[in-house]
C-alpha cells in the first residue's frame, strides 16, 4: 500500500528552525509530486509549498516566504522542508500530501488533487 509518512515536528521557540521529512512508500518521484500542507488550531487546512505543473515552479504561501524552503531527495524518496525563522502562527499540524505528476491539477495546492496524505506532524512554536 503506497504511503507518505511525516516527521521531524516538535516543539521550539520562535525564531528556532525545524526540517520536516515525508519519506514516500510505494511512490517514487518524480513520477509523483509531493507537496507541503498544514493546519493551525481552529483553521482549514492550507497549502504552504506547492509545485505547479503549469511552469515548473514552486509556490510558497505568502507568510513562508524567505523561511521555508523545500527539497527532495530522489535517492531517499524524501521530501523535506525547511522551516526557518519560525514564529507562533506557524503552530500547527503539518501535512505531505502526495499527486500523481502528470495528471493535470485543479490548481495549486489544490487538497482534491491529493491521493496520499501523512498522518500529520505536529509543530508548536512559543513565543
Amino acid at each position: 500500500q503506497p504511503r507518505v509518512v511525516e516527521s521531524g515536528g516538535g516543539l521550539v521557540q520562535a525564531g528556532g528552525s525545524l526540517r520536516l521529512s515525508c519519506v514516500m512508500s510505494g511512490l517514487n518521484l518524480p513520477y509523483w509530486t509531493v507537496d507541503w500542507f498544514r493546519q493551525a488550531p481552529g483553521k482549514e487546512r492550507e497549502g504552504v509549498v506547492c509545485f505547479r505543473n503549469s511552469d515548473g515552479t514552486t509556490t510558497y504561501a505568502d507568510d513562508v516566504k524567505g523561511r521555508f524552503a523545500i527539497s527532495r531527495d530522489s535517492a531517499k524518496n524524501t521530501v523535506y522542508l525547511q522551516m526557518n525563522s519560525l514564529k507562533a502562527e506557524d503552530t500547527g499540524t503539518y501535512y505531505c500530501a502526495a499527486r500523481f505528476t502528470s495528471r493535470t491539477p485543479l490548481g495549486v495546492c489544490n487538497d482534491r488533487d491529493y491521493d496520499y496524505w501523512g498522518p500529520g506532524t505536529q509543530v508548536t512554536v512559543s513565543s
